[in-house]
């Protein structure tokens, strides 16, 4: 006895009061984590949370870095950037010069720009269409403004969908029966002819609006995407609430003289932190998605703001002669969905109770 209290000591750890067979106590393990436990099992999902810690690295910090570095920055205009020949966008690693316009001379140059000499740029993955800006610079700004648009507008629809959520599946009765009505008029709501009509009557104000750190037309997108996609966490948390609202915990707080205030934000809402975590996940995948759809089609972020779908509205012009104005956006898209989806696919199973360890 004495032997398996001094074992117990020497270990900061809790243990569990009997020991397995073999005379090995059993270490506690928290409920973060036992998810951490299940959740390093997934490779793939390690590997996406890595892209996308690298990605937002690579766009909000990388970007303004890569700016300084290259001496421009990504709504710059070359006029060198496109050739003269073929009126196509310069390829990967090419020197340009800075000139304002094809042919200027140094002296006319350093007349117009006082204090400056006419150099080269460098354009890494080339010029993004027409007007020659670099394309390497806006795939990074345009990180930045589709992760934006489509975190933001997860934190307002998942927000607003826990909220009406957890109202319909805690009181039931009429409060369920007019949330219920609100999600199914969402739903069948035709969302294109909503988003025009927003973009006909309030889109220059509504652009205008960026707090001072937002790039012009991401609250646009963040508003609508909140408006129109609130209904399905809201279905989910109204099923997981019914379910939970009839728990022994719950009867036991109502019975102490808790507020229905008090059960819904302490007894109720720690249990939804699993499925809010998980669907916010793949919310983002299909938030840029929708980011990159809306820009393609000239309903999103609007020139000369860099998004990777305005960046694809480009590539079609030149997909013949300069196919990697295709290939780069789409491939970021591509690569960043899987992320967010596969990282989802790994927080469902390592929130399941029922994994093995």
């Amino acid at each position: 006895m004495s032997s398996k209290i001094d074992i117990q000591a020497q270990d900061a750890v809790p243990v569990e009061a009997v020991p397995l067979q073999g005379g090995t106590p059993v270490k506690a393990r928290g409920y973060w984590e036992l998810i951490w436990i299940r959740f390093r099992r997934d490779r793939l999902a390690l590997v996406s949370i890595g892209f996308v810690v690298f990605l937002l690295f690579a766009s909000f910090i990388g970007g303004p870095i890569m700016k300084h570095v290259l001496g421009h920055g990504p709504n710059t205009i070359f006029a060198n950037g496109v050739d003269q020949h073929s009126l196509a966008p310069v390829g990967p690693w090419t020197h340009i010069s800075n000139a304002d316009y094809v042919g200027e001379t140094p002296a006319v140059f350093e007349s117009a720009h006082p204090g400056q000499h006419l150099g080269t740029a460098l354009l890494p993955l080339g010029a993004d269409g027409s007007l020659g800006r670099d394309l390497f610079l806006r795939l990074l700004y345009g990180a930045q403004t589709s992760l934006e648009v489509a975190v933001l507008a997860t934190l307002g629809s998942v927000a607003l969908g826990v909220l009406m959520g957890l109202l319909a599946g805690y009181f039931r009765g009429w409060v369920d029966t007019v949330v219920s009505r609100l999600i199914e008029v969402v739903m069948v709501f035709p969302a294109l002819l909503f988003i025009i009509a927003v973009r006909v009557v309030a889109g220059p104000q509504l652009n205008s609006i960026t707090f001072g750190f937002l790039a012009r037309g991401v609250f646009t997108l963040v508003l609508i995407f909140s408006v129109i996609g609130w209904f399905y966490p809201a279905r989910i948390i109204r099923g997981v609430v019914f379910s939970l609202r009839e728990k022994e915990f719950v009867e036991a707080a109502r019975m102490t003289g808790a507020s229905d205030l008090r059960i819904m934000r302490s007894h109720l809402l720690p249990h939804l932190v699993a499925p809010i975590v998980v669907y916010s996940t793949l919310i983002i995948a299909s938030n840029i998605l929708g980011e990159a759809g809306l820009s393609f089609l000239g309903l999103g972020i609007e020139q000369p703001t860099a998004s990777w779908g305005n960046l694809l509205a480009a590539a079609p012009d030149f997909y013949l002669t300069q196919p990697w104005l295709m290939v780069w956006p789409g491939l970021s898209i591509l690569l960043t969905t899987l992320a967010f989806n596969l990282l989802g696919d790994g927080l469902r199973d390592a929130f399941d109770p029922r994994a093995r360890i």
